[in-house]
């Protein structure tokens, strides 16, 4: 009799399931449609959001001749760029402190404080970095990029540092420990050991941390200055004016660069994880 009950709770699978299959198609329509017809509209020669005229590549042509447009991809790859480099190195140290050291306490507290900004809303994040930036502009009078630079490296080393972790505890320390055998001190070892096997999840991680970067619209709204728009901000100042496909053509162009990062980070995973 207990064989039988622990065969029939082996052989469950949801995917088996009454209504599954029109579940899972619903809830993959209502998510991705409206970035289908994004995508679709894009390509329309009319100024209609709603009506096709035809195709036309014209919107993307109008949005690369548009000055605007260029300065505000500008600013966001840089930010990017800085934010990712600076989220990684310190996630990576972070990643190092949690995993290649003996057991201490307040371990758990500090893997904690590390993920903070993916559990508290970004909104909070965005207001907290606001007064605070606030209160050093008046000291300082400084109103360069490093405000953008510093909060969204903040908002971005939770998901530089969940890859490099992975990576860190999936990685036998068998070799570390003959580096050390062999007298290797700790700099020694992580340059010659342990940062080659590790760049793959290094690599993961500050993609994923330019992508969360090149994206970001709510902390960026709040802590830019005049002048300081990124292509999110910018976008969204727009479409408080008027919905124009060239919108549309930005959006699309944006979705494949992430569409291509990220699958790019899967595959170096996947690839590095088997």
């Amino acid at each position: 009799m207990e064989n039988s009950l622990s065969t029939r709770r082996n052989q469950f699978s949801v995917f088996k399931q009454p209504g599954f299959t029109i579940i899972a198609l619903a809830c993959f329509i209502v998510l991705y449609m409206p970035i289908v017809v994004l995508v679709v509209y894009s390509f329309n020669s009319g100024t209609s959001p709603a009506k096709w005229d035809g195709f036309s590549l014209q919107w993307y042509a109008a949005a690369w001749n548009n000055s605007a447009v260029k300065t505000a991809t500008l600013i966001s790859i840089i930010v990017a760029c800085q934010a990712s480099l600076y989220a990684t190195i310190l996630a990576t140290m972070a990643a190092m402190g949690t995993t290649r050291t003996r057991p201490y306490r307040g371990q758990n507290v500090i893997y904690a404080l590390v993920n903070q900004p993916l559990m508290v809303p970004e909104i909070v994040t965005a207001v907290a970095l606001l007064i605070c930036f606030a209160v050093i502009k008046e000291l300082t009078d400084y109103r360069g990029l490093a405000y953008l630079v510093l909060s969204h490296t903040a908002f971005c080393i939770p998901f530089a540092y969940l890859p490099i972790r992975a990576r860190l505890e999936g990685m036998d320390r068998t070799l570390e420990l003959a580096a050390a055998d062999l007298y290797a001190n700790s700099w020694q070892s992580f340059r010659r050991v342990t940062l080659p096997q590790l760049w793959p999840g290094i690599l993961a991680g500050a993609m994923l941390a330019f992508v969360i970067s090149l994206d970001d619209v709510v902390i960026t709204e709040f802590v830019k200055a005049p002048g300081q728009d990124t292509l999110p901000t910018y976008m969204l100042g727009q479409l408080r004016r008027a919905i124009t496909p060239e919108i549309n053509a930005i959006s699309t162009a944006l979705l494949l660069i992430s569409a291509i990062l990220a699958l790019f980070v899967f595959l170096l995973g996947r690839k590095h994880g088997n």
